[in-house]
């Protein structure tokens, strides 16, 4: 196919999320909390367990009584916010406000670094003529993110579920990103890390490419490998 254009998944894709440890520490350090190193330990392996970060590790088990939440959390604002600070409620942290610093941190520039080949895939688009945009399943506005590390000028779009009550991998989301690119779906490629959300693409002719959600430092070049450039391999 002649790609057109190129809609990329967030999470896991372009921009990867801080582990559960610095982000915890950030938090405890910023509201002056202070916790002996066994109980931060501790902290560490229950909000992994729990789910709690966004981006992070899924939930081992998602509570019965959160599980409709759980389910549509990315169709909103309020059920993203509400979805992630109850699971991080099952964690008995020192300090009732944590909860809500921890969600407020997730959503900062600072918890979030790009892959090492973000900048120069999506920059060789664009001076390719290549139409790019971003279509995410959040609950909050990434576009900061993006700003902040230098990556916004080569986006054109950005089709996020909250701001549509709609989620991957529903189709009309997929149309949607499709559409604000002013392309046909058969033009366009989307490339993403998880094959059940993103794989929605392919009901409306879009081409998937997938790469792997690994750390930063583990990824150097998954986006590279992914042909969507001539001459960037």
């Amino acid at each position: 196919m002649q790609i057109k254009g190129v809609l990329f998944d967030f999470s896991g894709t372009l921009f990867r999320i801080e582990p559960v440890r610095s982000w915890l520490r950030a938090v405890l350090t910023e509201r002056e909390v202070t916790v002996d190193e066994a109980d931060f330990e501790r902290y560490v392996r229950e909000l992994e367990a729990a789910g709690a970060l966004p981006g992070g590790p899924p939930p081992r088990q998602v509570p019965a009584r959160l599980a409709a939440v759980w389910a549509t959390r990315d169709q909103s604002a309020e059920l993203h916010r509400e979805a992630f600070t109850t699971v991080a409620r099952q964690v008995a942290l020192p300090d009732p406000g944590l909860y809500d610093a921890l969600y407020e941190r997730h959503r900062t520039p600072a918890a979030w670094r790009p892959y090492p080949d973000a900048a120069e895939v999506i920059g060789a688009l664009r001076d390719s003529g290549i139409r790019t945009g971003v279509v995410s399943n959040i609950g909050w506005d990434l576009r900061p993110v993006f700003r902040a590390h230098g990556l916004d000028s080569s986006i054109e779009s950005y089709v996020l579920s909250y701001e549509h009550g709609i989620q991957k991998p529903d189709a009309r989301i997929f149309h949607t990103a499709c559409t604000s690119l002013g392309l046909d779906p058969t033009d366009v490629v989307m490339v993403g890390d998880d094959r059940q959300a993103d794989g929605g693409a392919a009901a409306l002719g879009c081409d998937v490419r997938f790469v792997r959600h690994l750390p930063v430092e583990e990824r150097p070049d998954g986006l590279r490998t992914l042909g969507l450039v001539p001459g960037v391999a």
